[in-house]
């Protein structure tokens, strides 16, 4: 027993010397047992102290995972069910593809529009568009014809697929007017009015198209080619095709634009001028590149416009090369409540007969055609709302352009062997100045409540010619408004007013020089300001049958758009619509 014992000390010492740290001077000790050991519990003792220990590998911890694992439990719970709030459903109207209008007036007036459009496929589509519009005239005081007449059709054949839209369009167009405005008519005996031929007549043919791609660099391709002509020999051409890019570099987008426009024709004669047919051309060649930078409430897109221009007259060639800027800014003052807007831009505008005749149809088949150099368009502005339903926008502008184009009266041509309807005094020429416009414009909408939405906005200009004595036809002040409402679900209705200030154009007969040529040295006349009233009413007798009145110049305002030419005074026009599917 006492052998066991001590055997176990023994090894009891040997193992704690182990779990100690190794200490080469440790020395010996000599036990010397005297009497036999009888251990009891109270000499038991406890290490107070943990000893050190020198770890030279790490071990990683090893991750726990926690999974849970869900069983259903049966529950005689019930949750009452919710219920939603009383919403008046809005029932959508069946939509209808196709619709004929049909309508008559005083002064003879007639109109008519046909649309009609089918779905071939589930990408493919055609359609058309008739209109006619067309009066008898009858404004009081004008011994000339003042009818007129507008027949248009257009037909388009498209496709819409996930990645590719594209649509080929063919226009057909045929306009009549007469040359009515004679000045001071009492200049004139019978015998010159009757021989007066005042009838134009304007033909146009157009084929065009565009296309616009997704999710790709390029975007969209626009090309049309125009056949425009007259009853008096005249003919232009004109072609443009205009592609667009997108594309990121270092995650700012960057947009490119290409033009390539061309005009080109001929007139048989200048005014004034015997034997003095003329040809015209002018090619515009442009590139726009820009970057748009975007970064929370900032955008700014920085670029720039470069243009190779060609014109020709009579075969006298003028080359050159044009640069401009294209800087826009935006910055959300506060949120989507107000915005501030700046910007630099210029171009080359291009000029052509059938531009001039859609602004004022009695130009004479004379003029001269030159492209407009915008130098620069700077201007700056806010926008926003004022409440919820109400946007407002306020904006400031200076503009500068070489090469205006601005319309005045004709002379009266005292060539005695000329008699083209024209050549009285009542026509227009084209006439060209750098001019300079500061001008100031605000604009407020409103919708007021689903059924009822209200604008206006005016513009107040300042101009600055160069060598004309005025900017001649051209309004300092500008005004319209416009309000459409809904009366319930049978009946809306709506106005829209005009105002245009006075504008300054050349007096064609009562002028020292009115045989010159040269714009010179003249007497200028001034065309009062006018307001035009206008108003419709209408009555939805199905979903398929509508019937409306329509009301011009309510006001019966008996003045002159152009100098010498009044337009009609109260202008009443009723019809029907009716919508359908094939």
């Amino acid at each position: 027993m006492k052998k066991v014992i001590i055997s176990i000390i023994v090894l009891s010492a040997f193992q704690v010397g182990f779990s100690q740290k190794k200490d080469e001077n440790i020395g010996s000790e000599v036990v010397n047992i005297v009497k036999p050991y009888t251990p009891t519990i109270s000499d038991a003792f406890k290490i107070k102290q943990s000893p050190a220990v020198e770890q030279e590998v790490v071990e990683p911890k090893i991750p726990i995972k926690f999974q849970i694992f869900s069983f259903p439990v049966a529950s005689t719970f019930m949750p009452s069910k919710g219920k939603a709030a009383d919403v008046d459903e809005e029932i959508l109207e069946k939509g209808f593809s196709n619709y004929v209008s049909l309508g008559a007036g005083n002064y003879g007036t007639a109109n008519a529009e046909v649309f009609l459009t089918h779905q071939l496929s589930k990408t493919d589509y055609v359609g058309g568009l008739f209109q006619h519009l067309s009066s008898q005239g009858g404004i009081g005081g004008v011994l000339l014809d003042n009818n007129f007449h507008t027949n248009a059709l257009d037909v388009t054949y498209g496709s819409r697929n996930r990645k590719i839209s594209w649509n080929a369009d063919l226009g057909i167009k045929n306009q009549g007017i007469n040359w009515y405005g004679l000045p001071n008519y009492s200049f004139f005996d019978a015998s010159v009015v009757n021989k007066i031929d005042e009838k134009q007549v304007y033909n146009t043919l157009a084929i065009g198209g565009k296309m616009t791609a997704k999710d790709s660099f390029f975007k969209q391709l626009s090309i049309q080619f125009k056949r425009f002509s007259d009853a008096f020999g005249s003919a232009e051409n004109r072609f443009f095709v205009k592609p667009n890019f997108d594309f990121e570099v270092i995650d700012q987008k960057v947009k490119t634009d290409f033009v390539l426009d061309y005009v080109g024709g001929s007139f048989d004669r200048r005014l004034m001028q015997m034997n003095s047919a003329y040809k015209y051309s002018s090619l515009n060649l442009g590139f726009s590149p820009s970057i748009l930078y975007q970064q929370e409430d900032l955008s700014v897109e920085i670029g720039a416009k470069v243009f190779f221009a060609q014109s020709s007259i009579d075969q006298e060639n003028n080359n050159k090369i044009f640069f401009y800027p294209k800087v826009k800014a935006s910055y959300k003052l506060v949120g989507d409540i107000l915005s501030a807007y700046a910007g630099a831009e210029g171009n080359l505008k291009q000029n052509s007969y059938a531009d001039f005749v859609d602004n004022n149809p009695f130009v004479s088949p004379t003029l001269f055609i030159a492209p407009t150099n915008i130098k620069y368009d700077l201007y700056a502005g806010l926008k926003g709302k004022l409440a919820n339903a109400v946007a407002f926008n306020v904006k400031t502008s200076y503009l500068n352009q070489d090469n205006k184009a601005l319309f005045v009266a004709n002379y009266f041509d005292s060539l005695p062997t000329y008699t083209n309807g024209y050549a009285f005094g009542n026509s227009f020429n084209v006439v060209y100045d750098d001019l300079k416009t500061w001008s100031v414009f605000g604009e407020l909408k409103a919708d007021f409540t689903k059924n009822i939405a209200f604008g206006i906005n005016g513009t107040f200009n300042t101009y600055t010619t160069s060598t004309q004595n005025e900017a001649w036809n051209l309004p300092k002040l500008q005004v319209a408004s416009f309000i459409d409402f809904e009366i319930n679900e049978k009946w809306s209705a709506g106005a829209k007013l005009f105002f245009v200030g006075e504008r300054q154009d050349i007096d064609s007969i009562n002028n020292e020089s009115m045989f010159s040529s040269f714009y010179s040295g003249i007497k200028t006349v001034t065309l009062d300001s006018y307001f035009d009233l206008n108003a419709h009413v209408g009555y939805k007798f199905s979903k398929r049958l509508n019937f409306f009145l329509k009301g011009n110049n309510l006001a019966n305002q008996q003045y002159n758009r152009w100098a010498n030419f009044p337009v009609q005074g109260v202008q009443i026009l009723g019809g029907a619509s009716y919508k359908f599917d094939f």
